[in-house]
């Protein structure tokens, strides 16, 4: 669990210096912030993406995941989850408030990419901490320009890896065999989709609920194993 220990503390790490850093920036430069880190998740999600080697299961695996996503109302209880916090540590909260979207989002953004399955199953059955070290500079580096625009809601996020991360780790040695190279380049495709609906709203082009599409990185893998079993 040592390299999960890290990677949440690089984004708390990260937090601090973008708070920090975000007191001082202009709106002018805010924007540059929004349109850069924009951009460049876009062109990450599309990276990931056009790594699935079946596009129609990744469209099916996105409006099954995407249906019951809205059907379980995710989105709702993750902000309702982010406005609960902020109001235990704050004493202020609202559903749609900046803490809530910045620890949606960061949330969102670090865990669902390869690197954070890949590397935490590495972690947890080799001991390998390489891919998961890289992905913690990453992220850290991420969390800096995201709290500079949501503010402290982004360390939070540090709560979703810990669950999430850690569950990989700790059970990396029963799942690797299961999801197998192909499932995880199919989970690591619908994160990249997740990613690029991350980009657009940060660029302002169009909002997405994109917590409720989270159930495709269950539906990608899955599918993929029953097409490979049965065709």
């Amino acid at each position: 669990m040592i390299g999960v220990f890290i990677n949440c503390a690089t984004v708390i790490a990260g937090t601090i210096l973008g708070l920090f850093a975000g007191k001082k920036l202009k709106d002018d430069f805010k924007t540059v912030v929004f349109s850069c880190s924009g951009l460049v998740t876009v062109v990450m999600g599309i990276q990931m993406a056009l790594e699935a080697e079946n596009m129609l299961i990744l469209l099916i695996a996105l409006l099954f995941g995407g249906f019951a996503g809205y059907l379980l109302k995710i989105e709702d209880g993750i902000l309702s989850l982010g406005s609960s916090l902020e109001k235990r540590f704050s004493g202020k909260g609202s559903s749609e408030s900046l803490f809530a979207r910045g620890f949606m989002t960061a949330s969102v953004l670090f865990c669902s990419g390869s690197m954070s399955v890949v590397g935490s199953i590495q972690a947890g059955t080799t001991g390998n901490l390489q891919t998961i070290l890289i992905k913690s500079v990453m992220d850290g580096c991420m969390a800096i320009v995201f709290s500079s625009i949501y503010g402290v809601g982004v360390a939070f996020s540090a709560l979703s890896i810990l669950v999430y991360q850690g569950f990989f780790t700790l059970a990396g040695s029963y799942i690797e065999p299961v999801l197998g190279d192909s499932g995880i380049t199919a989970l690591s495709a619908a994160g990249g989709i997740l990613l690029i609906m991350i980009g657009l709203g940060l660029l302002k082009i169009k909002e997405f609920k994109n917590a409720n599409y989270l159930p495709a990185l269950i539906f990608a893998p899955l599918l993929t194993a029953l097409v490979s079993a049965y065709i």
